[in-house]
């Protein structure tokens, strides 16, 4: 009997050492670098997030966060990268509605499921469109572009950043909601489709804050509303387009922090702590809204929930605007 006693003592012992180490390891994470993927190219709003955040989370967890910009197939290289990668916390991928929503429902084979190749750890914040025109034309309201549109409609067109980008996507929906046909216009990148606007080759363009607020305050555009269901603070005189007679009009451009598929929980918890405690911090939010973003938080699941409206609404203004995969 003692020697079974004995036997039992030292399996018991054995199962308290494994768990206690199993916590301490959880515990202690993170105690290496923990690299912070971009399926983007760097600049632009999506670096402008990451390079905040993973600075944030260095200070508050003690460990460096790199961050990496591994860019092509509309977000698909990066993104599948973090999908194939270790669950252990230490790979994790900052992205956008661009990778999530958009890039999924128009890629002629998608490198990944959205819903079901990752784990989420938080939504981050979102940053709507702004409505542009050129100053020259006799627009200064939402309601004159929908009249004008109407009444001569093979004269307007609005550009976008390129064909399946947010800033198309919205266009389209400016399309649907308005019953008008602005022709799209697509451009390589935001530089060239804003210097058209400028130039009078387009009439329209929904384009981020920050891109086009330099010619917005020079006189060269003309903003005339932004596509957040809220004014921005910073333009608090910009009508939004669902109070300008589209009723429910909106259009972000959103970040949310993901992991590899089966992260283990302790893990998803602590990053999804104290991010939380990151975009609640008043300086934070200063500074984010300085970009137009307003931040959000919440739990892995309402970063789920927030993934699935938004998908499901870019899949029926693909659908009934007839989009081609690209």
């Amino acid at each position: 009997m003692t020697d079974r006693f004995k036997s039992i003592q030292h399996f018991s012992l054995a199962v308290l050492c494994t768990l206690s180490c199993a916590f301490s390891l959880a515990g202690a994470y993170p105690d290496h670098p923990v690299h912070v993927i971009t399926p983007f190219p760097a600049g632009g709003a999506a670096d402008v997030v990451l390079r905040l955040v993973t600075q944030k989370l260095s200070e508050s967890l003690g460990s460096p966060f790199v961050v990496e910009n591994k860019a092509g197939a509309g977000g698909g290289i990066g993104s599948l990268f973090v999908a194939k990668a270790e669950p252990d916390g230490y790979t994790l991928l900052l992205t956008s509605s661009s990778a999530m929503s958009i890039n999924p429902l128009l890629a002629e084979k998608s490198l990944y499921n959205p819903f079901t190749d990752f784990t989420p750890i938080v939504l981050i914040g979102s940053s709507p469109n702004v409505l542009v025109v050129n100053p020259k034309e006799s627009i200064n309201t939402i309601g004159d572009l929908i009249a004008q549109a109407k009444a001569k409609p093979s004269q307007f067109s609005f550009a976008s950043n390129g064909a399946g980008t947010l800033s198309h996507l919205t266009g389209e929906l400016f399309n649907q909601y308005a019953s008008v046909s602005l022709l799209h216009v697509p451009y390589k990148g935001a530089a060239p489709a804003v210097a058209d606007t400028i130039g009078g080759q387009v009439t329209a363009l929904f384009a981020a804050y920050a891109s086009v607020n330099p010619m917005v305050k020079a006189g060269k555009l003309k903003m005339i509303g932004v596509t957040s269901l809220n004014r921005l603070e910073i333009t608090p005189d910009v009508p939004t387009l669902s109070e300008s007679g589209l009723k429910g009009f909106e259009s972000n451009q959103w970040w949310g922090l993901y992991g590899p598929p089966a992260m283990s929980g302790s893990v998803v918890a602590r990053l999804n702590s104290e991010m939380n405690k990151i975009l609640s911090n008043k300086e934070t939010k200063k500074r984010f809204a300085e970009e137009s973003i307003e931040l959000m938080g919440g739990t892995p699941s309402q970063l789920t929930q927030y993934l699935r409206a938004d998908y499901s609404k870019w899949e029926k203004v693909i659908k009934n605007a007839n989009i081609k995969n690209q």
